[in-house]
């Protein structure tokens, strides 16, 4: 596991997160930001392996203006929740062709955010990886708080060989196995597997996938 040197520069403060996030958005377009997918493939891809059921509650952490919750939607899923710390993100979302359909909008800050219900699918796409050890922890708490037994986590890191910051943030970055060891006991790997990411500047990012389901 590679820990960045100045991970502890990550801005603590849920106001300050959210203040360097709404600058990120309101600077980018959409479809420039170094995540962007114009089509979430592994994501969609993941769901249909592991047979999520379309009336399974969904919530994409970190979500943004990802068009993952958008793709949910148009294969018929009916309960599907975006989690964003920027206001600018959601707004973002908010003006999707879908914005009018089955999705409900959180702007909340996952590590102190207390779930009033649970959901079957915890699926983030590259924010686990902004965290550090501390923050870690809290974020898992959070997981647990939010996710029923016998849910699935889809999560995707930076990979060992990955980039080692992201829009101007320190990252942690992964193996699979790295990731079964962070998530511990409460969880049993069900896959994992690599994806070569390609950016909107053509740059090549990888990250690591790792599904587990909540015992």
């Amino acid at each position: 596991m590679s820990y960045d040197s100045v991970v502890a520069a990550i801005p603590r403060g849920s106001d300050e997160l959210a203040g360097h996030w709404n600058t990120v958005y309101a600077t980018h377009a959409t479809d420039e930001v170094s995540w962007y997918q114009a089509e979430p493939a592994t994501s969609l891809a993941l769901v249909a392996a592991l047979g999520i059921s379309r009336d399974a509650a969904v919530i994409d952490v970190g979500g943004g203006a990802s068009f993952f919750a958008d793709r949910l939607v148009e294969r018929g899923f009916s309960d599907v929740t975006v989690l964003d710390i920027a206001e600018a993100a959601l707004e973002d979302h908010g003006r999707h062709p879908v914005a009018d359909g089955p999705v409900t909008r959180l702007r909340r800050d996952v590590l102190t955010w207390k779930p009033t219900r649970l959901y079957d699918l915890w699926h983030d796409r590259a924010l686990f990886h902004f965290f550090g050890p501390d923050d870690r922890g809290r974020y898992l708490q959070t997981m647990l708080l939010a996710l029923r037994p016998g849910g699935i986590v889809v999560l995707a890191t930076f990979a060992p060989d990955g980039p080692d910051h992201c829009s101007g943030l320190p990252v942690v970055r992964y193996s699979a196995d790295d990731l079964v060891g962070v998530l511990g006991d409460p969880f049993l790997i069900v896959r994992s597997q690599r994806e070569e990411h390609t950016t909107p500047g053509g740059s090549t990012q990888p990250f690591t996938w790792y599904v587990g389901r909540r015992l």
